[in-house]
């Protein structure tokens, strides 16, 4: 198998391109910094340097022709502003969408976030969430084999494979590593397209969490 993965040096990103590699598949990480392309090698990834702030469907498209997968993990990250929220958390993730329908590539997983549709009272994090929620409808209108996975509040601690997911709304935490192996166990399931999960850590192993 071969996945092309949006957002290739985030820490979700980079552990599911450790995961595929240990088990013989194939990681093209689009990165948009060259200096973090040896972060990928390191973990068996192939890097590929992608902005997908400033290219476009056509050029994405090429990155995906013969893929089996895409996945949606980029995101602006912490210290971005409300503008960036828009053109990384929704916007790029409507471009990658379009770029694999027209490579022929239906399955895509994007990884969103728990808590869409509601607001905070800050500015910031209401258009992340905003954002996500725009991206997963657009993708929800799109004839992909597209799979919405929204972890609660993610953390660097050591996995547990042990998760709840739901398919209804879900609060906490959990281990980004755990949220890697969820990611990976979706691409071997093609009973969970258009479905929309929440995960958090919880007592059942991922291989029966579905």
């Amino acid at each position: 198998m071969r996945v092309v993965i949006a957002g290739g040096h985030g820490k979700i990103a980079l552990r599911v391109e450790r995961l595929l590699a240990a088990r013989g598949d194939s990681a093209t990480a689009l990165v948009r910094n060259p200096d973090h392309h040896a972060d990928v090698l390191e973990v068996g990834g192939v890097p590929v340097h992608c902005d997908l702030e400033a290219t476009d469907v056509a050029s994405v498209a090429e990155l995906l022709n013969g893929a089996d997968a895409a996945l949606f993990a980029a995101g602006a990250g912490p210290g971005s502003g409300v503008g960036r929220k828009d053109t990384v958390d929704r916007a790029a993730s409507a471009l990658l969408a379009e770029a694999a329908q027209r490579a022929g590539v239906r399955r895509f997983i994007q990884i969103s976030t728990t808590g869409i549709g509601r607001t905070t009272g800050d500015e910031v994090f209401d258009a992340y969430l905003a954002a996500k929620g725009a991206a997963e409808d657009d993708l929800r209108d799109r004839d992909l084999d597209w799979t919405i996975l929204r972890p609660g509040r993610l953390t660097d601690d050591e996995p547990t494979g042990l998760v709840e997911l739901a398919e209804t709304p879900l609060r906490g935490s959990v281990p980004r590593a755990d949220v890697a192996a969820v990611v990976v166990a979706l691409l071997d399931r093609p009973g969970t397209v258009r479905r929309t999960y929440e995960l958090i850590s919880g007592d059942t192993p991922i291989d029966d969490a579905f």
